[in-house]
């Protein structure tokens, strides 16, 4: 499916150089010329056949396979490791420091989504589609933070901190960091 997507892209990527490169000029010197030769028509077609090549790849991988959202990663963290965004465990010493555990991810949502989201935004309210897609992006964020952390034999993450950042459209890329320790008895 990948191979058939970049087929797609390649399309897309030259018949839009010779829409823009070569039919352009060709456009300026023969205006007085309306008959679109055939090199042009097939450019063209090859701009939009590329562009639903690559959105039905897309939309079959989505619908063949379990998404992130859906798999162990989105679920709510286990509590076997403890999270504190602050550098002290109450009642507790830490013992040892094991080191900077991360987790990102990149989320998109579906374009049906933000065309809502869009008409929210002229009328206004909650943009509800961007908030569960945010709070799914922080779940499966921690949990591969978490995921690092058992494998050190964790037993709390201190100094947790999110970040997150517009990637591109309505993406965005969500990051969470912390320091993971022991904890003595």
């Amino acid at each position: 499916m990948k191979a058939i997507r970049q087929v797609g892209s390649v399309f897309f990527v030259v018949g839009l150089f010779v829409c823009i490169f070569c039919g352009a000029p060709w456009h300026v010197i023969t205006s007085d010329d309306p008959v679109i030769p055939i090199w042009l028509r097939v450019s063209i077609f090859s701009v939009l056949g590329g562009i639903l090549v690559v959105l039905v790849t897309l939309g079959l991988e989505q619908i063949g396979k379990k998404s992130v959202t859906e798999g162990p990663e989105a679920d709510e963290p286990d509590g076997s490791v403890l999270l504190l965004n602050s550098d002290v465990v109450p009642g507790r010493q830490i013992s040892d420091v094991l080191g900077l555990v991360q987790g990102h991810t990149v989320f998109a949502i579906w374009i049906g989504k933000d065309l809502s989201a869009i008409a929210r935004l002229i009328l206004g309210g909650e943009l509800t589609e961007y908030t569960e897609m945010m709070g799914k992006a922080r779940m499966a964020a921690t949990n591969r933070m978490i995921g690092q952390a058992k494998k050190l034999d964790a037993d709390a993450i201190i100094n947790v901190r999110y970040m997150t950042t517009s990637v591109v459209g309505s993406a965005a890329e969500l990051l969470v960091y912390g320091t993971a320790v022991k904890l003595s008895e």
